[in-house]
């Protein structure tokens, strides 16, 4: 028999999602894909040739092939929920398309962060991990138009990938408004015990479970050291030989735990931020007209 998700994170990317996914992993009642990330809603039967630095991560887990795709849930049991988490699916044209027409009835979970504030983490992110050869966001930023020209992938869109309301729009047109879930990325931090419950509870699954929420995972910032931060985010021969010594979730558990200490909170220029809330701000407001409810928080 073959088995399907029933419901997607669609993301946003750096708002919680990497965490959000090892959570619900926890969960008895949830199945989440092998993969965070497989994508293949996005990208089924695209050629992999991004031109951008990231490239080859890339990779890692995308998933282009049906039969591939559905390899991703075979071990999937006698859960109620069965998911993936595949931050791409927001802003991506085609994936709202794709998945309404195989599975209408999914459920679409999505977390939004201050679009200003999440596209400055999203450029921390890669330059942490030395894919981001530029070292200032306001050049990042004027690159962005012909970094998408010349085939970068999407993770290098910091602006583009925050303008959320017409990213949700595609969704809303395709689901009905029942069974699509947003929260804000303030929820999950200010109250991530009640975002937790009422998701398991969207899902259908228990919501009086608790996981385990003091590990983060992916925080962003600027590294300390280059070569511990490779270290703990690229494949190495020792990290391969402890995977059969030890449970994945402990080297992730790990990685979460040192990696903060590696680094160094950095701020985005103020002149900046209200330059990006300034053309954001039609979109907020479509947003807030979707999701119903007051987003003046991020006008100013």
């Amino acid at each position: 028999m073959t088995t399907w998700p029933n419901f997607f994170i669609i993301g946003a990317g750096k708002a919680g999602t990497t965490s959000l996914y090892y959570y619900l992993k926890q969960h008895p009642e949830i199945f989440m894909s092998r993969y965070k990330e497989p994508k293949f809603f996005a990208l089924e039967g695209h050629t992999l040739d991004f031109r951008g630095p990231y490239d080859q991560r890339i990779r890692r887990g995308t998933t282009t092939d049906l039969a591939d795709y559905l390899e991703l849930f075979e071990e999937a049991g006698e859960e109620r929920a069965i998911g993936e988490a595949s931050t791409i699916y927001l802003g991506d044209r085609r994936a709202p398309g794709a998945i309404a027409d195989r599975l209408p009835d999914a459920r679409i979970v999505a977390i939004l962060r201050h679009p200003a504030e999440r596209a400055f983490s999203a450029f921390l992110h890669l330059l942490r991990d030395s894919y981001e050869p530029l070292s200032s966001f306001e050049d990042a930023l004027d690159a962005e138009p012909q970094r998408a020209a010349d085939g970068w992938y999407v993770q290098y869109q910091y602006k583009g990938r925050g303008f959320y309301g017409l990213h949700l729009k595609r969704y809303f047109d395709r689901f009905d408004a029942a069974r699509i879930r947003v929260y804000l990325y303030e929820d999950f931090v200010e109250r991530p015990r009640w975002l937790l419950a009422d998701l398991f509870g969207f899902l259908d699954v228990n919501p009086d479970f608790r996981p385990d929420i003091s590990p983060r995972h992916n925080v962003s910032g600027r590294v300390r050291s280059a070569g511990l931060q490779r270290w703990l985010t690229r494949s190495h021969p020792f990290k391969e030989a402890l995977k059969s010594w030890f449970p994945e979730r402990w080297g992730h558990r790990i990685i979460s735990r040192v990696q903060p200490f590696n680094l160094v909170r950095s701020e985005m220029n103020p002149e900046t931020r209200q330059s990006l809330i300034d053309e954001y701000r039609d979109d907020i407001e479509l947003l807030q007209t979707l999701i119903k409810r007051d987003m003046s928080h991020w006008l100013v």
